[in-house]
């Protein structure tokens, strides 16, 4: 097993908290999000999502409900 490093950052306890709720319904810690987000930054050689300060807007939901019927057809 590759040698372990420790790290440590500061992050606000209530986004802390929020987080380990979703985490905890996956069945993962805290540290094993990090390092999932980690192996994809590493396994893409970028951020695993986009950044930006302008945002695309949502789809509403009968734009979604559009773009379902698109791409699936009708149920």
């Amino acid at each position: 097993m590759p040698k372990a490093t420790l790290f440590r950052a500061r992050v606000p306890a209530t986004r802390l908290r929020n987080a380990e709720k979703v985490f905890a319904r996956l069945g993962m810690k805290a540290s094993d999000a990090f390092n999932v987000f980690l192996a994809q930054v590493e396994l893409r050689g970028d951020m695993p999502f986009t950044i930006t300060s302008r945002p695309e807007s949502l789809l509403s939901t009968p734009e979604q409900g559009k773009v379902w019927d698109n791409a699936l057809g009708e149920y």
